[in-house]
């Protein structure tokens, strides 16, 4: 019995494997590089949308601003959309629901198949089993990695970008 499950589960794993393969991987850390114009500035914990922007990033960088100071919660942003904390998915959902990228909200995993393949030019996912965290207008927002579990926040420092699949919301 136990054979046959195995030899069952040779194909799933192959396609899960082969599906995987063809995404777009981060070989970079994910760092962020004022440019006037092109990226958003972070000033007292509030970020601002650079003036050529197009309407979905600048909703985007305001609704990322609304989470700020938010907790970490578990399982938050999914049952309610506006909850009293957010996990990483919670987050990236409450984001791209607010800007008009996507309707509900999705674990983690289910980023995998958002949007466009790579990355974008105002907005970029991050994937990877387990996690997801954006960059909208180059600046991050994330829950935290390690140790640091705040939940959701702008950072400028760097995080590390490998294994993470990268998509974006089509045209942006």
């Amino acid at each position: 019995m136990k054979r046959l499950f195995s030899l069952l589960a040779l194909p799933l794993l192959a396609i899960g494997l082969s599906s995987c393969s063809s995404q777009v991987k981060a070989k970079r850390p994910v760092s962020y590089q004022f440019k006037n114009g092109q990226t958003a500035k972070l000033v007292n914990g509030v970020a601002y949308a650079p003036k050529r922007a197009p309407l979905a990033v600048k909703r985007a960088i305001a609704a990322g601003n609304r989470l700020q100071h938010k907790p970490y919660k578990w399982g938050g942003g999914h049952a309610r959309h506006n909850d009293s904390g957010y996990d990483c998915s919670g987050t990236v959902s409450y984001v791209l629901r607010e800007a008009g990228l996507m309707k509900g909200s999705m674990p983690s995993n289910g980023f995998y198949s958002y949007g466009k393949k790579g990355d974008g030019d105002w907005i970029t996912v991050y994937v990877r089993s387990g996690h997801v965290f954006m960059t909208i207008a180059g600046l991050r927002l994330d829950t935290g990695w390690g140790a640091d579990r705040s939940g959701p926040r702008w950072h400028t420092r760097t995080r590390p970008g490998k294994g993470h699949v990268m998509r974006h919301p089509s045209g942006l």
